[in-house]
């Protein structure tokens, strides 16, 4: 179990509904809970699963497989160790995530070809849909095949009506993330990264306190470097989000001065 704890001041967004996680994982986290909060009094833990990722050791057929998948997905995943298979109400229920969540992390399980590690049998009407439904049931894939140790599983987009037809050519791959359509990253990274950027803004901002708009484009490309080329659109774009939301605020003798809000 690998933890990052930061401040909402220094991850600001909005937090993520707590999900049933596997009782492997639940103690896990019990542990590490005890063990930080004895050497920090007076704070309070709270998960966030929709921002994290899982390695996956999986047997599937008669091959070993890593998977490299969401938390979201792992915790679905997790649900076959102990039935052969599931209805997609059963997934709903047994996993308390939010249901348009779950359905695009879910369905990035079966409907790509290169990474189906699911199948499912339509139990409904609605044949074509990729969408799942309550009565579709869903089971392991004991045909999967994949030449490499490591599957890195990409996801659908989630916008309504596009969910399971935004994938773009994916391969099961040890070398570099799989992408969906219009994008050179993963929507799963280029969510975090615009929350990476958010959290940089804020961490300079709040150690300057005022800085004019160039010199803070040049602080967080500084910062983000070793990790990824933010461009200075999404870094505009990130800093209005924090705007919007009093993170900062705009000088009112020059508009392209910020200032932090405490």
């Amino acid at each position: 179990l690998r933890v990052s704890v930061l401040t909402s001041g220094f991850w600001p967004g909005p937090p993520g509904q707590a999900c049933n996680l596997p009782p492997e994982i639940q103690e896990c986290c019990m542990r590490f809970g005890s063990f930080y909060l004895a050497k920090h009094t007076g704070r309070r833990l709270t998960w966030q699963p929709n921002h994290g990722s899982a390695d996956v050791k999986a047997i599937i057929g008669k091959s070993r497989h890593e998977l490299n998948v969401s938390t979201y997905q792992m915790v679905a995943l997790m649900l076959f160790n102990t039935h052969h298979n599931l209805t997609w109400q059963d997934v709903v229920l047994r996993t308390n995530i939010p249901v348009e969540e779950l359905k695009r992390h879910f369905m990035s399980l079966y409907v790509n070809p290169k990474a189906k590690i699911l199948v499912k049998t339509t139990g409904g009407e609605k044949e074509k849909s990729k969408e799942p439904i309550d009565e579709d049931i869903f089971q392991v894939n004991a045909a999967f095949e994949c030449k490499f140790f490591r599957v890195k599983v990409p996801l659908v987009l989630g916008r309504s009506g596009e969910a399971g037809g935004g994938m773009s050519k994916s391969d099961c791959t040890m070398e570099g993330p799989s992408v969906v359509a219009g994008s050179d990253v993963p929507a799963s990274v280029e969510e975090d990264r615009k929350h990476l950027v958010e959290a940089v803004i804020v961490r300079v901002m709040k150690s300057r306190k005022t800085l004019e708009h160039n010199q803070l484009v040049m602080e967080v490309t500084r910062h983000l470097t070793s990790r990824f080329q933010p461009s200075p659109t999404l870094i505009k774009q990130r800093i209005e989000k924090l705007i919007e939301r009093e993170y900062l605020e705009r000088s009112q003798a020059d508009r392209r001065i910020y200032n932090y809000l405490a």
